[in-house]
């Protein structure tokens, strides 16, 4: 029983450390497509082909289950992949919903009629890609009424997180919620829509100042998929090893990953 977990370089390591801290007698198989990182600024249609290609190579591993742990791929193809590619016998689950639902307070599977929530005013910190497909705000539409999103593109973060910059990538962290406060002086809380960013979540805090909830989303999809195999135990896919595998350079990845996890990775050529 594998479940695969996919993204477009390392940020999707944040999930796969929660998931496999939530489900430890379950192995994984994970995806990074470094040769093509990073996804944020590619259209819609070069995000869906990778994506797609990257998922079959993960049914290739034994996954019937993949996670999309980049919130590029959830907001530009998953969509289009469940409603005209799919399988019947697999499943593909992004990353936004499970966020969603913890905003607006709803359990798994409530698609109760939109309601009004005590959040109003959300930050959405997230890829240029994420962005311009409003992805998050279509999914909160049909949760929750009355709440205004201002979207933050974070041109650079990934890139300089990639690059182990972290210097840089704070630099911008704080240059992109300045931006978003020119926008939304006093948001009520704010979204970290990429897996990078828990890496940085603490320059988000102490950039958005008291007072504003920071939503990040490992652990709430290691919680979203816990429950959501307990329920649907059939879709555990017959694959038996835990493995990492890369488009990119193996060595080269393996460090990065390393250095990201704080603790030993080893990557191969996928």
């Amino acid at each position: 029983m594998a479940v695969g977990i996919f993204d477009s370089g390392l940020g999707g390591l944040t999930v796969l450390d929660a998931v496999a801290g939530q489900l430890p007698e379950v192995p994984f198989v994970y995806f990074g497509d470094n040769k093509h990182a990073p996804y944020g600024v590619r259209d819609a249609d070069d995000v869906y082909a990778l994506t797609t290609a990257a998922v079959e190579r993960l049914w290739d591993e034994g996954c019937d289950l993949v996670i999309l742990a980049c919130n590029t791929a959830s907001a530009a193809a998953l969509r289009r992949m469940q409603e005209s590619w799919l399988p019947p016998d697999k499943r593909v689950l992004g990353v936004f919903v499970p966020l969603i639902e913890a905003l607006t307070e709803r359990t798994w599977g409530d698609n109760s009629p939109p309601r009004e929530v005590d959040v109003n005013h959300v930050a959405l910190f997230a890829t240029p890609a994420t962005v311009a497909s409003r992805a998050f705000q279509r999914e909160l539409a049909f949760r929750a009424i009355g709440v205004d999103v201002e979207a933050q593109a974070c041109g650079g973060v990934v890139d300089a997180i990639e690059d182990g910059d972290m210097i840089l990538a704070e630099a911008l962290v704080r240059s992109h919620v300045d931006a978003l406060k020119r926008k939304m002086p006093i948001p009520e809380a704010a979204i970290l829509g990429c897996t990078h960013y828990p890496l940085m979540e603490a320059i988000f805090e102490d950039a958005l100042g008291p007072g504003v909830k920071v939503y990040s989303q490992a652990g709430l999809v290691a919680e979203s998929l816990a429950d959501y195999l307990t329920r649907h135990p059939n879709m555990a896919g017959a694959g038996t090893v835990s493995r990492f595998l890369t488009t990119g350079d193996p060595a080269w990845v393996s460090t990065r990953a390393t250095q990201f996890l704080r603790r030993e990775i080893r990557f191969d050529a996928a």
